[in-house]
């Protein structure tokens, strides 16, 4: 009782706080506009794109200051280790102590933006009304031009939702989970009709923003970064079928920039109704890869589920893509000097960038197999699904035991291997 009570120092709240704000993955800047402080005005600046701690799209490590307001909260979802049954270390950051984190931080050059989550503390309007105080004293008062994140509550006053916009260039409201069942059981306080409530809100206002951007030139930007939102994977007993459904239908409805994944991890004094271990970590990079797939290269969801296996979920072996490959082999070979984008785009092994390379390079000359092994990474994968001017892969496509040839090796790693 005496830890709860005592007051932390700044340094000791921000140790929990930022502890705290490590299970969210939904922290990405891409598409954000450009804005500096060139010219002697303002201070700090964004390139449009950056995550806390990982890579932008052009191969720059991009920081954030990611933290929770607090971990306080009044609600009790069974996942979450900020929940109010659990037993953590609690700390409070003010608006003022937020912002002056973010100045202290950009000013040493450890960070290029913020990312600010928070637990719900007496309200969720409460709450939400001091997210929004901390990016109104960094913009108007700091005059901080920054990149900013916030995880906006879809209970909270839509208002109050629309002003963390006019602040933020990307705003986020987690689904949670990908099933209403595993959301009514998991987190009783939430409801997923309201959280879908809020996310066509946001979506509206980000067009209507847009649309007045192109009449008036000093109308207020809102988000101009979009919206994200994350899924936990594994808490529940949802498929990778019903996870992709459910990113389909998030992408189509709410023109989401991103659907995040996040691997459910087992939280100290656990309820009972959790997973005793967390799923394997290759589920969730398979989510992302199936993702990628429809984002990317033009499959549809229903496409993806096709590449599950019998319980509805994605290999775990190879990769989605070649999944498909294996299960629809009378759609190859591929005719790598005659196929159109689309089809290319379906040869595992293929990238977006090798694609665009073929398509350029047989302009000029008709390609054999080694012109394609030097466009892309590894012919290997590749050899089995297309056909060159010096090579066709006769029954190596029909092969059984091509899924073993292709699948990546498993190797033991050595402790003192040099």
């Amino acid at each position: 009782m005496a830890e709860r009570n005592r007051q932390h120092s700044t340094l000791e709240k921000l140790e929990i706080l930022a502890d705290a704000a490590k299970y969210d993955a939904s922290c990405a800047s891409s598409g954000t506009a450009k804005k500096n402080s060139l010219g002697g005005k303002g201070l700090g600046s964004t390139e449009g794109m950056g995550i806390c701690h990982a890579y932008a799209p052009d191969g720059r490590c991009i920081s954030l200051l990611k933290i929770l307001l607090t971990n306080h909260c009044v609600f009790d979802c069974h996942y979450c280790i900020n929940r109010k049954s659990s037993n953590v270390r609690r700390a409070r950051f003010t608006p003022q102590e937020v912002a002056d984190l973010t100045i202290s931080f950009y000013r040493r050059n450890y960070i290029e933006g913020l990312f600010l989550s928070s637990g719900i503390v007496k309200s969720s309007n409460y709450t939400m009304e001091q997210i929004v105080e901390a990016a109104r004293i960094l913009r108007e008062e700091c005059d901080f031009r920054g990149y900013i994140h916030l995880k906006t509550i879809p209970e909270a006053d839509p208002e109050l939702v629309h002003q963390a916009g006019l602040y933020a260039d990307r705003v986020s409201i987690n689904v949670e989970l990908p099933t209403t069942s595993g959301l009514t059981r998991l987190a009783p306080d939430k409801d997923a009709k309201q959280i879908e409530g809020a996310l066509a809100k946001t979506t509206t206002d980000i067009v209507e923003a847009k649309d007045a951007k192109k009449r008036f030139r000093h109308a207020p930007r809102f988000a101009p970064a979009g919206q994200s939102t994350q899924m936990i994977v594994g808490a529940d007993k949802a498929s990778d079928a019903d996870i992709v459904g459910k990113a389909s239908h998030l992408y189509s409805s709410y023109r989401l920039r991103r659907v995040y994944y996040s691997a459910f991890s087992p939280i100290p004094d656990a309820s009972a109704v959790l997973p005793l271990k967390r799923p394997p970590l290759i589920r969730e990079h398979r989510l992302y890869q199936s993702d990628w797939l429809m984002r990317f290269y033009g499959y549809a969801p229903d496409e993806v589920v096709q590449a599950t296996d019998t319980d509805g979920n994605l290999p775990l072996d190879i990769d989605p893509k070649l999944a498909w490959a294996l299960k629809f082999r009378e759609r190859f070979p591929v005719d790598v000097n005659r196929a159109n984008k689309e089809e290319l785009l379906r040869v595992p092994g293929l990238g977006v960038t090798a694609v665009r390379r073929i398509l350029t390079s047989r302009r000029y000359r008709t390609l054999r197999l080694d012109d394609v092994g030097r466009l892309t990474q590894s012919i290997t994968k590749v050899r089995p699904f297309i056909c060159a001017l010096d090579w066709r892969p006769v029954t190596l496509t029909d092969r059984a035991d091509l899924r073993s040839l292709l699948a990546p090796k498993q190797e033991q790693l050595e402790l003192f291997a040099v």
